[in-house]
C-alpha cells in the first residue's frame, strides 16, 4: 500500500470507525428505500450474528427505529453498497422498514474492506475465528499482499529465531509493518497471533462452528481437538458446551481418550484428577445451600466412603 493510500485509510479509520455519526460534518445523513442497499459480493468480515442478541437489536428497533446511520458508498443507479452495519440493516429489514439512513461515502475496493474490518474488530461480541481472520486481513492489506503470505511470514520469524537466524532484507521489512500494525490495533502481538491465533483456523469444522456462534471459549477449543478419534471428539465437544465443562475437567477427558494408548496414565490418575476437579467446584458451588442438592452430595459421599473403606 503507497504512503498517500495508507495515509487516507489512516485517516478514514479515526473518522468513521471511531464514530460513525461524525462523518455528518462533511456530508449529512439522508434517508433512502432498504432496497437500494446491497451487501458486498465479496465476503462481510461478520459471518455469525448472535440470535438473542438479534432479537434484542430487532426490539430496539421497533420501539426506537434506526439510530445510527449505515455506512455505505455509491454504486450507480441510486444503489449503494453496504460497507458498516449490517446488523442494524438486518434488523430493519425484520422490523419491516422501508426506508433507512445512511451516510454514503466514496471509497476503494481495499478502503471499504479495510474500514469493514476496523468497525468490526470493535464490538465485543466478535468471537475469537472472526477477530483472527478479520486481523489477518488487516494485515494483508497493510503489506499489499494476501493472507496466506502474512501467515508465512510470521512462520518464518519464529523459525529463524528458534535457529538464531538473521531475517531477510523483504521478511525483516514485512514483520516491521506487522508488529506496527498489531501495536496499533492492540489485540495481541506476533508471538501470540503464531501460537495462540493461527492454530485456531486449523481446528476441525465442528469446533471451528462453535467458536464461531460464541458457544465455546478458544482454550478449551484447542484442547477437545487434541482428541485424535472424531466421534469422541464431537461427543466431549457437545457436552463441554452442554454442561458447561471448565478446562480443567476438559484436559482430564482427553487425557481419559488416551488413556489406553498411553500407559503412562493409569486410570487412578485420572480418577484422582477428576475428584480434585470436583473438589475445587464444590468449594464454589452453591448448591450446599439448596437442601436437595445437599442431601444428595451427602449420600454420594456416603456412598464414595464406602466403596473406598478398607475390607
Amino acid at each position: 500500500m503507497s504512503r498517500a493510500r495508507k495515509s487516507l485509510s489512516d485517516a478514514v479509520m479515526k473518522r468513521f470507525v471511531a464514530d460513525p455519526n461524525s462523518t455528518q460534518a462533511d456530508q449529512p445523513a439522508t434517508t433512502i428505500p432498504l432496497t437500494a442497499i446491497k451487501l458486498p459480493v465479496k465476503r462481510q468480515p461478520r459471518r455469525y450474528f448472535d440470535p438473542e442478541k438479534m432479537a434484542q437489536l430487532v426490539a430496539s428497533v421497533k420501539e426506537h427505529g434506526i439510530l445510527e446511520p449505515l455506512l455505505v458508498r455509491p454504486l450507480g443507479n441510486d444503489n449503494y453498497e453496504l460497507i458498516a452495519g449490517e446488523r442494524r440493516l438486518r434488523a430493519a429489514q425484520k422490523v419491516g422498514l422501508t426506508q433507512i439512513s445512511i451516510v454514503a461515502r466514496e471509497f476503494s475496493d481495499q478502503e471499504a474492506l479495510q474500514v469493514a474490518l476496523m468497525e468490526n474488530l470493535q464490538r465485543d461480541d466478535l468471537n475469537p475465528i472472526e477477530e483472527t481472520e478479520a486481523v489477518l486481513e488487516l494485515l494483508a492489506i497493510a503489506l499489499d499482499t494476501n493472507v496466506e503470505e502474512v501467515k508465512s511470514v510470521v512462520y518464518q520469524v519464529a523459525n529463524a529465531k528458534n535457529r538464531g537466524q538473521e531475517l531477510k532484507g523483504n521478511v525483516s521489512l514485512q514483520l516491521d509493518k506487522i508488529e506496527s500494525c498489531l501495536a496499533e490495533l492492540g489485540r495481541f502481538n506476533l508471538e501470540s497471533l503464531r501460537s495462540s491465533r493461527l492454530p485456531l483456523l486449523n481446528l476441525p469444522l465442528t469446533i471451528l462452528d462453535a467458536l464461531r456462534e460464541g458457544k465455546l471459549e478458544y482454550t478449551k477449543a484447542r484442547t477437545i481437538a487434541r482428541m485424535k478419534d472424531e466421534q469422541q471428539r464431537d461427543e466431549l465437544l457437545e457436552k463441554s458446551i452442554s454442561q458447561n465443562l471448565s478446562l480443567s475437567e476438559i484436559k482430564i477427558r482427553v487425557k481419559e481418550s488416551k488413556s489406553d494408548s498411553n500407559p503412562e496414565v493409569t486410570p487412578e490418575q485420572l480418577l484422582v484428577g477428576r475428584m480434585t476437579e470436583i473438589t475445587k467446584r464444590l468449594k464454589k458451588s452453591k448448591a450446599w445451600t439448596e437442601r436437595k442438592k445437599r442431601d444428595r452430595m451427602i449420600k454420594l459421599l456416603d456412598e464414595l466412603e464406602r466403596l473406598t473403606r478398607e475390607d
